[in-house]
């Protein structure tokens, strides 16, 4: 059985387009194999999934009523409803739409990024504690999140996590286009280097009747592939920061924040306010209102790094090089390939 795969892997060695396919799976650039391409296309018929769309709509209907009838609230079907459906899209992405080498690759290279959070911390922080400090310390802040049901809180979180999805997905496709404006045979030259296809770039960039730079557009299922890298790595970055934003105000809520002020602010009966099971420092409304503002500063960042220049450098910068050198051994590969037809 071990046969086949040293065969593969001496033909892929052999052949530089077969090692280009294994390197584009190997950095989560999936889309720009053909193949997976192709089988991704196909998921997307409607008859490979709507079957699978419409049964997992029914399944999240049928638990969405039951949790609102066992919990009694109402704000708990949408919820789970929206909660079933991005689980199970993301399922159906990561297997049918073989979006599983991009998300793993992605989440590899955000998590390794955990080194650059401190910088990224003095950066993004102190102003957006600064700004939600003032929430934090206000009774109308507490009210309002007191009076929250678990759906409704549920429901809440998942829609600013929405929002800052869609933001990304409208504003990041215009990182992607910048990438491939300015492709000539330098670019190519230097996004080739350490690559299996460096020889044959420099061949194809001496040869006056090639034109590589011309395959450097990038559209469709590829442009997308490289918007799902940065919506991972970005997701990942603002995930963790505001993650930091929650612990910080949980530690210190229940540091300055007694129980007599606790029941001002909330305007909850006497012996109304519980503690979370195992943290005797952490109140309910506590962890409400901490949940509540570290879901607002996860929009609040998402939106700060694309559309602010200083922390796009901060939280792109190294991306967007790997994004270049995608782009231009896209291009050399699909010039090699051209050439070969």
């Amino acid at each position: 059985m071990s046969v086949g795969p040293t065969r593969d892997g001496r033909a892929a060695a052999a052949d530089p387009l077969r090692a280009t396919e294994s390197w584009f799976l190997h950095h989560g650039l999936a889309y720009f194999v053909p193949d997976e391409r192709r089988r991704a296309r196909e998921a997307l018929r409607p008859r490979r999934f709507l079957p699978l769309a419409v049964l997992t709509v029914l399944v999240a209907l049928a638990g969405g009523v039951a949790v609102a009838w066992l919990s009694d609230q109402v704000t708990a079907a949408p919820a789970l409803l929206l909660t079933v459906g991005v689980l199970g899209a993301t399922a159906y992405a990561l297997t049918s739409l073989r979006t599983r080498p991009i998300v793993v690759w992605a989440l590899r290279r955000g998590l390794g990024s955990l080194r650059t959070l401190l910088p990224m911390m003095s950066r993004a922080l102190p102003l957006l504690l600064l700004f939600v400090m003032f929430l934090f310390v206000n009774a109308e802040a507490w009210q309002l999140a007191a009076s929250l049901s678990t759906g409704t809180l549920w429901l809440v979180v998942l829609l600013f996590s929405l929002l800052a999805v869609a933001f990304l997905l409208v504003r990041l496709p215009e990182e992607v286009d910048r990438t491939d404006d300015d492709v000539d045979d330098d670019f190519l030259l230097r996004a080739c280097a350490g690559t299996p296809l460096e020889q044959e770039c420099r061949a194809l960039v001496d040869d006056p009747t090639a034109d590589p730079a011309a395959h450097a557009t990038v559209a469709g299922f590829e442009r997308w592939n490289l918007v799902l890298v940065l919506v991972v790595i970005q997701a990942v970055q603002v995930l963790l920061l505001a993650a930091t934003v929650l612990v910080f105000f949980l530690v210190f809520g229940g540091l300055v924040m007694d129980i007599e002020v606790q029941y001002a602010w909330t305007g909850l009966p006497e012996g109304a306010i519980r503690n979370l099971p195992y943290l005797d420092q952490v109140s309910v409304p506590l962890f409400q209102v901490s949940l509540f503002l570290a879901a607002f500063s996860n929009l609040y960042l998402t939106v700060s790094t694309v559309t602010d220049e200083t922390y796009r450098e901060q939280f792109f910068g190294s991306v967007l090089r790997e994004m270049e050198r995608a782009v231009g051994v896209r291009a050399v590969y699909l010039a090699l390939r051209e050439r070969r037809a």
